[in-house]
């Protein structure tokens, strides 16, 4: 098929990873993902939620909100109408478990890493975008505690990022962006860790019922897309 930015349907569109993106946040990243941009920032704060105290343990959470200037048309803040929207609450806990995947709770200590996702223009795989760069931001913050003499072992223990494919005009296509995303037949997002595991599937039949062959090729797709994710993600932190 010919997709709207002459990609290849396995062809991921320009991903820029922009560390030390603010000042006062332990980790700060700009993510561009084509035209959606995300900033997303880490900061820690020493106490964790009531059902983890006394745990010896830390908590890692997440906030995401697409700022109004975000799409084509004001998006109104949740604060002006007195309560968070279901899918940013549905965003904000992907983002969460998504990072707890891959860090070592006991080895970060009683304190909490707050992850802040700011969508400051949409284009399509908003979430898959935080992901991918929240986990940056998390990984500066933790190399701060580090280096502060905080805590004293290294608790991150892989990469974790997400992309978004699917199947438009009958072909499974990788990262869409909204034009797609809004004619795709089928959606799906996947967050995967650098070892292969999958964290979270979200696939959905928008048009019709996919078949199990169809849902091979996505996966087969969206691993693939993960992994090109994860060495950006290796590059702009140093690692690769």
């Amino acid at each position: 098929m010919n997709r709207i930015d002459g990609r290849s349907n396995d062809g991921l569109r320009p991903v820029s990873i922009t560390r030390h993106f603010t000042r006062n946040a332990q980790g700060a990243v700009l993510i561009e993902v084509g035209n959606t941009k995300v900033i997303c920032t880490a900061m820690v704060e020493d106490k964790v939620p009531p059902f983890l105290r006394g745990e010896k343990k830390g908590w890692v959470t997440a906030e995401y909100e697409m700022l109004p200037s975000s799409t084509g048309s004001r998006k109104g803040r949740d604060r002006s109408r007195g309560k968070i929207d279901g899918r940013t609450v549905e965003i904000q806990r992907l983002i969460g478990r998504s990072l707890r995947s891959v860090i070592d709770m006991e080895k970060l200590g009683e304190r909490t890493i707050w992850i802040d996702c700011d969508v400051i223009q949409a284009d399509g795989g908003t979430r898959t975008a935080s992901i991918t760069g929240a986990f940056v931001a998390l990984y500066d913050a933790v190399t701060w505690l580090m280096e502060e003499e905080v805590i004293d072992e290294w608790p991150i223990n892989g990469y974790v990022a997400a992309t978004s494919v699917g199947i438009n005009q009958n072909e499974p296509i990788m990262d869409l962006c909204y034009e797609e995303d809004s004619t795709a037949e089928v959606d799906m997002n996947i967050v995967m860790t650098d070892k292969g595991e999958i964290v979270e599937i979200q696939g959905t039949g928008e048009e019709r019922p996919f078949t199990r062959d169809e849902f091979q090729k996505l996966m087969a797709l969206g691993e693939d897309g993960v992994y090109k994710l994860i060495n950006i993600q290796k590059e702009a932190l140093g690692t690769l």
